[in-house]
């Protein structure tokens, strides 16, 4: 009974926690509020069920139980009497059933509620956060991770959106069709962020085949969702991840280790997921491109190569050039730099990467680790050593360590 009520507890936490968050929201009018009482809430499940039972409908429980737990916190905190009034008054405190959506605009739970999230009067990051933290159950440590700053930077970034929605009264509503528009750019970019978190886990194995499979059906419903003309960028994102996640069985050996993509299998990349994505890259492109069609066509320039050295590394870095233009950033230009080397020779892309050094990239395991490759292939032992050192210090992915550990063994063997 023990183990059934573990795993009711933990399937319940992992499909419904964004759910039950934002029906909390909702009910209360509190993001704190809301995600204190819900974990309050699954501790007691953890707990119940193990003796009464898995109730009929959980996700039901658990909001009823989180509700019971936020009204004894405000209970403690003042007088009981006077802040429910005011609660009750504003309509933040109603019944304990879930909010009823109207489901003809936006069809799944999830997308609406991250529709809902990515309300334009906070700051687009802040959307961003918030959604990825609240509705898709990821750790302020990935979040921060995604956007390339420390944990507590982004703690505090969390806490101010968080304030701004409760002093500014910002109404957590289901917005109309009409202005889903200025809210689809904000939701992308969420999409994309779970995928990647997923694509390269910050801890465990590095494939997180549940949050890729979610960020592609995510995808597939704005696509339909902003038919008959579906939006370029919803359509290159949807071709983007399905282009990575076709080489997902060929990015780890037998052993777990980190296959990187020059060294892979080819024949184990999904054919099937390849041949969908095509005409969608096609698509996307049409007109002006945007950052996630641009990108899919680097990885389709990638999935079109039948072996690694038939790779068109000169269209790559060019592409890559167009999107440094179109979106700066020093990711982009990491990547660019590669790509440069990749086609011109590893003295031209490390020239690059040296400049991106002491920047904000400076503890990003990649940037040292893609420095420490081109030293690699120039020879320079020692220092590509120093490099994969300093990779090695700021990853946090075990498939990845143990990959930079053996490069690193490499290289201090041959020098």
């Amino acid at each position: 009974m023990f183990q059934n009520a573990s795993s009711a507890v933990e399937a319940v936490y992992r499909a419904d926690w964004g759910r039950i968050v934002a029906a909390l929201i909702r009910l209360l009018g509190d993001f704190d509020l809301a995600e204190e009482s819900a974990q309050e809430a699954f501790a007691v499940a953890a707990e119940q069920w193990r003796t009464e039972g898995i109730p009929e409908f959980p996700r039901a429980w658990i909001i009823q139980t989180a509700r019971h737990k936020a009204i004894d916190r405000i209970r403690r905190r003042v007088r009981f009497e006077e802040k429910m009034e005011s609660y009750v008054a504003s309509g933040m405190v109603r019944t304990v059933e879930e909010p009823d959506y109207d489901t003809n605009d936006i069809p799944d739970d999830r997308l609406r509620l991250m529709f809902t999230c990515c309300h334009p009067a906070l700051a687009l990051d802040a959307q961003i956060a918030l959604t990825l933290r609240s509705l898709c159950g990821l750790e302020t440590e990935e979040i921060a991770r995604a956007f390339l700053v420390p944990p507590a930077t982004m703690a505090q970034r969390l806490v101010r959106a968080k304030r701004k929605i409760r002093e500014a009264r910002i109404p957590y509503v289901v917005p109309d069709r009409s202005e889903l528009s200025e809210r689809l750019n904000a939701v992308l970019i969420v999409i994309y962020l779970v995928f990647n978190e997923g694509y390269a886990a910050t801890r465990g194995s590095i494939v997180r085949t549940d949050l890729c499979a979610e960020a592609i059906r995510l995808a597939r419903l704005v696509r339909a969702l902003t038919a008959p003309q579906p939006a370029q960028e919803a359509t290159g994102l949807l071709a983007l991840m399905l282009l990575h996640d076709a080489r997902r069985d060929a990015r780890l050996d037998g052993d777990g280790d980190l296959v990187i993509l020059e060294d892979q299998d080819r024949s184990l990349w999904n054919r099937k997921q390849i041949a969908e994505a095509t005409p969608l890259v096609e698509e996307s492109l049409r007109g002006e491109a945007g950052p996630f069609a641009l990108q899919a066509a680097i990885a389709a320039l990638h999935c079109s190569a039948a072996r690694a050295e038939d790779t068109d590394w000169p269209q790559i870095a060019g592409l890559y050039e167009v999107l440094e233009r179109l979106q700066s950033s020093p990711v982009v230009t990491l990547n660019r730099a590669v790509a440069v080397a990749m086609a011109d020779g590893p003295a031209k892309g490390l020239a690059m990467l040296d400049d991106l050094h002491g920047g904000d990239l400076d503890k990003y395991h990649l940037l040292h680790a893609a420095r420490a490759d081109l030293l690699r292939r120039l020879g320079n032992w020692n220092e590509a050593a120093a490099s994969y050192e300093r990779a090695l210090s700021f990853v946090t992915n075990e498939s990845e360590r143990r990959f930079l550990e053996r490069r690193l063994r490499e290289v201090q063997s041959a020098s």
